[in-house]
């Protein structure tokens, strides 16, 4: 009777965490910087006039909606770039590269990236290069993307399957910033 008991108490419990996926998880992670921003560096993958060294590296949890989370990445005066989360119905999430000129206009690379393949884990999320990368930018059909987050750090990673190149940029999320104004194609 006792066992029973237990597992009556338990089961509850088992059901409610076994409902929020990891993808979930890392949403979650995400949302909790909403409004929020932070600077970071390269640690690996920059060189002198790669456009990124030398500059200063900000990113913006500016929007965060229902399944939506666009965080602009600001690099030194340019602010053409926002990374665009989405959560779908299935839990799964995807990543893409808003890309804008400075009077708001899309870019004609842009929109690129990639859909987690599985649920993750709770900290880091894959997002390999999908069809519509692979269409727009062939170069770029083996990318992969990965971020991570805890409680000390945002990481944002590419790696591009078969010639080596790899690039990482960290943000220190114990440290706010002064939030930065709007990214190209957006209003304060």
């Amino acid at each position: 009777m006792r066992k029973l008991l237990l597992m009556l108490l338990l089961f509850p419990l088992q059901l409610i965490s076994q409902e929020v996926s990891n993808s979930e998880l890392f949403w979650n992670s995400l949302k909790s910087h909403c409004g929020k921003a932070y600077e970071g560096e390269i640690v690996e993958g920059g060189k002198e006039g790669d456009g990124f060294t030398g500059e200063k590296l900000v990113i913006h949890f500016r929007v965060c909606e229902n399944n939506t989370i666009r965080i602009p990445f600001f690099v030194g005066n340019n602010k053409s770039r926002t990374w665009v989360f989405k959560l779908n119905k299935d839990r799964f999430i995807s990543l893409k590269h808003d890309h804008r000129h400075k009077d708001g206009s899309e870019d004609k690379i842009t929109q690129y990236g990639g859909t987690n393949p599985n649920k993750g884990l709770a900290h880091i999320q894959f997002f390999p290069a999908d069809q519509h990368t692979s269409d727009l930018i062939p170069y770029a059909s083996t990318n992969v993307w990965w971020v991570t987050i805890d409680r000390t750090s945002f990481t944002y990673n590419l790696r591009r399957v078969g010639v080596g190149r790899f690039f990482s940029v960290k943000f220190d999320l114990t440290k706010e910033i002064d939030v930065p104004s709007a990214p190209w194609g957006s209003k304060d």
